[in-house]
């Protein structure tokens, strides 16, 4: 499989934007809680989670620190620093490595679920990304992927941003950023179900929450 020469859609996240999103996001830790408890239901303690595009790692902490198995994988070598040192700060194990979604440096069917959180719009390759998802994962494995509607209403980014208790300054550049680049790159219904019939699992499921959506996939053999 080849490996597009650009892992990025838009700007790179490394160095000061880097940092510049690992601390927002840590304002508000629900989703991360949410999600984690949705994995947690769906994959027995012991089992094996791969985290694509982890950012800062908050959410792989969690799921690692609810008895499951680890991995985490990022284009971004500022987040996968990041990851490193936030769960050894933690006290837990994940083998967090650099690399890019299209080409995943793991085994096949390797992991009981794959989940990727606000980035998958990102992807310069979204069909190679979720091709290699469904190669990692085992048998009746599952993908979940959250990420932004593209037809969330403004006014329901703008409460979610409040929600964030950013200063002035950052809801300012935050909104900007939702609404000149995230919503832009963001997929319809349409497009995510295109591309899931395109890869290797042939459909998908999504249910709308929010400002966002989850993609859910399934490795049928």
């Amino acid at each position: 499989m080849a490996t597009p020469q650009k892992a990025y859609k838009g700007i790179p996240m490394e160095g000061v934007i880097a940092t510049w999103y690992a601390k927002n996001t840590n304002r508000d830790r629900r989703r991360f809680d949410a999600v984690a408890r949705a994995v947690a239901e769906r994959v027995p303690p012991g089992g094996r989670v791969l985290e694509v595009a982890p950012g800062p790692g908050y959410l792989a902490i969690e799921i690692a620190q609810s008895g499951r198995q680890v991995a985490a994988l990022d284009i971004s070598k500022s987040f996968v620093r990041m990851a490193c040192e936030n769960a050894s700060r933690a006290g837990v194990a994940i083998d967090v490595r650099h690399g890019n979604a299209a080409a995943m440096p793991f085994a096949d069917a390797s992991f009981d679920l794959v989940v990727c959180m606000a980035a998958f719009k990102n992807f310069s390759d979204p069909v190679g990304a979720l091709d290699e998802m469904h190669r990692v994962l085992k048998p009746g494995g599952q993908a979940s992927i959250y990420d932004l509607r593209k037809d969330a209403a403004l006014q329901d980014i703008d409460a979610e941003i409040r929600d964030m208790h950013l200063s002035t300054w950052n809801a300012l550049l935050t909104r900007w950023i939702f609404r000149f680049g995230l919503l832009k790159s963001a997929y319809t219904r349409e497009q995510l179900e295109r591309m899931a019939a395109q890869s290797r699992f042939g459909r998908c499921e999504i249910t709308p929450s929010g400002i966002g959506l989850e993609l859910r996939l399934t490795r049928s053999c």
